[in-house]
């Protein structure tokens, strides 16, 4: 069974079919968050240490980490705050981190200072991507991320798609990178865009899962950008994603509809035993008066978005403050 295993200094966790579904928390992200990105600018972290915080209390696995706050000379900007911003979460929480940039140099100073065995994010299949990053995680003998997109960009041929990820894996077990550390992502499109985006990526999975036998992970509410109410098709597409074969995503745990439908995914799915997550947190709920929807519906585009470096990578973004 694939096992990708990542950890804090204090904690290990597991990605893999038979293990909880892996809530990696994107908040940490200053793209298309003007505020957070000014306050990382000036070296105010307030909004950094209550994202950190809020998403593990909200039940996060892990949190990802970036901090491309200009398109202006990242190379020089970047590594030191990215740095500062992975050691500050260190200091907070004890999940594993997602190292999340497009800057070679911002990805290894990170990893320099990075505690127990952090997820890289994210290599694609681009060449020069391939040489500059696969190297890193070898030496650092750290899990990537697999964003299946090259020089030529997205598909939207999901078989092309796979034939990138594949291509991705095999240039990494080149470099003496096993498979169980490669986490697919592959790319989901907004359904509102492209009426089969579901079934394009529900196949996709079960092809990685089975001929390519890979853990995955997707920027969750790509799905529903540009749709109103989108937390409700984010909700209804977690378990679907999960009965595929997805074993990961990159999202917001401080969506409560969200993270209901990942803790029902897994105690039906048997990665919760005995339903004890389930219970331990849901035994003393109280639904909310006369069967009110929770959670107010989401202006069409707005809501909990896609995270920065990867969204600008695949050349989708759903991020919004």
């Amino acid at each position: 069974m694939t096992r990708t295993i990542v950890a804090s200094a204090t904690r290990e966790i597991i990605i893999g079919f038979d293990q909880p579904f892996c809530v990696i928390g994107e908040r940490i992200n200053p793209t298309g968050r003007k505020k957070l990105a000014a306050e990382m600018i000036e070296g105010n972290f307030d909004t950094v240490i209550k994202d950190a915080l809020e998403q593990v209390a909200a039940g996060a696995t892990m949190l990802d980490v970036n901090a491309g706050v200009t398109s202006v000379n990242p190379n020089e900007t970047e590594p030191g705050l990215l740095v500062q911003t992975m050691e500050i979460v260190q200091g907070l929480v004890d999940v594993p981190l997602s190292i999340d940039s497009s800057v070679t140099a911002a990805i290894e100073a990170a990893l320099k200072v990075a505690k127990g065995r952090p997820l890289v994010n994210s290599v694609t299949g681009e060449e020069e991507k391939l040489e500059a990053i696969l190297p890193l995680c070898k030496k650092y003998d750290v899990p990537v991320v697999a964003i299946s997109n090259d020089e030529t960009g997205i598909s939207m041929d999901p078989d092309v798609r796979f034939a990138v990820a594949k291509k991705i894996v095999e240039r990494a077990m080149d470099y003496g990178i096993k498979p169980h550390d490669i986490v697919v992502d592959p790319l989901v499109m907004p359904i509102g865009a492209l009426g089969d985006a579901g079934r394009q990526v529900f196949a996709l999975l079960h092809r990685l899962r089975n001929e390519l036998k890979v853990n995955t992970t997707c920027g969750l509410s790509n799905i529903s950008f540009g749709l109103p109410h989108r937390h409700g098709i984010n909700a209804g597409f977690i378990p679907m994603v999960i009965g595929a074969g997805m074993t990961s995503a990159i999202m917001n745990p401080c969506r409560p509809q969200e993270m209901e439908a990942v803790r029902a995914a897994n105690v039906l799915n048997g990665t919760d035993p005995n339903c004890g997550n389930w219970i331990m947190t849901y035994r003393d709920h109280k639904p909310a008066e006369g069967g009110a929807v929770a959670a107010a519906a989401s202006p069409a585009g707005a809501g909990g978005g896609r995270r920065g470096g990867r969204a600008g990578r695949a050349g989708t973004s759903a991020r919004a403050e």
